[in-house]
């Protein structure tokens, strides 16, 4: 009998490294997607009410991977009543951080973390959407290989550590394991509970790199949804730090 639980508790450590490496391969990708971002887009962000009115805000996003940290600049273009720049920044230690100015600000202001669930066009696609930043966060688990339409995936749950900022408990990730690119997110709000759906449309690779030229978010179990849309862009555009400057987000 005591062979037979050595026998089993030398399996039980053999497998929980293998368990815990399997996650990390899993996501090594999309990490290393995040790492060599540099791209510059352009696009629609469009809320479609339960009634079916659509509400549409013309944005450009750039992205670039800047002395170990992500920054990303959104510009809400028009209309002129919703103008914005918001540059995003996701560390891998878990300190992020949002700045926003409007026209007519002296200075950006940061974003108060209880106020990243909501976006540019409410609380649809958030201004957090725009980081991925869960992909990063200390609590990392395997959850199984289900089937998403015609995409074999790796589920991964994700959950932030306490020092993670963050307007979700959880996120899980169907990753297609081909090309390790999501398919389809579930996340889950801290304080409501509430699920949002993320379904990725029209997946494409460009010069090496997977990205997506639709994403549909919802709030599971209500009508309407929100549509990120990208009309055109470059994946390789070289930008420079001097293009995430805070100082220049009052320039409009």
């Amino acid at each position: 009998m005591r062979l037979r639980r050595v026998a089993l508790a030398m399996a039980l450590l053999t497998t929980l490294p293998m368990h815990a490496a399997d996650v990390q391969t899993v996501l090594a990708p999309a990490r290393e997607r995040l790492r060599t971002s540099d791209f510059r887009v352009t696009g629609r962000l469009v809320k479609v009410d339960a009634d079916g009115k659509r509400t549409n805000e013309d944005i450009t996003l750039k992205a670039k991977w800047i002395a170990g940290s992500l920054k990303v600049l959104l510009d809400v273009r028009s209309p002129e009543a919703a103008r914005a720049h918001i540059l995003l920044e996701m560390r891998p230690n878990g300190h992020d951080s949002i700045l926003i100015a409007h026209p007519g600000d002296a200075a950006a202001k940061a974003l108060p973390a209880e106020q990243w669930s909501d976006g540019p066009n409410g609380p649809g696609f958030s201004y957090e959407d725009f980081l991925d930043a869960q992909y990063f966060w200390q609590g990392q688990q395997l959850a199984g290989q289900p089937r998403y339409g015609a995409h074999d995936c790796n589920l991964v749950r994700s959950t932030p550590g306490a020092a993670e900022r963050s307007g979700y408990s959880e996120v899980r990730s169907w990753l297609d394991k081909e090309i390790a690119f999501p398919v389809y997110v579930e996340k889950v709000l801290r304080r409501s509970g509430a699920v949002k759906e993320y379904i990725y449309y029209g997946l494409r690779h460009n010069g090496g790199i997977w990205s997506a030229s639709q994403v549909e978010v919802k709030f599971h179990g209500r009508a309407g949804s929100t549509l990120l849309i990208i009309e055109r862009g470059t994946g390789k555009a070289n930008l420079t730090a001097e293009e995430f400057n805070a100082e220049s987000l009052t320039h409009f």
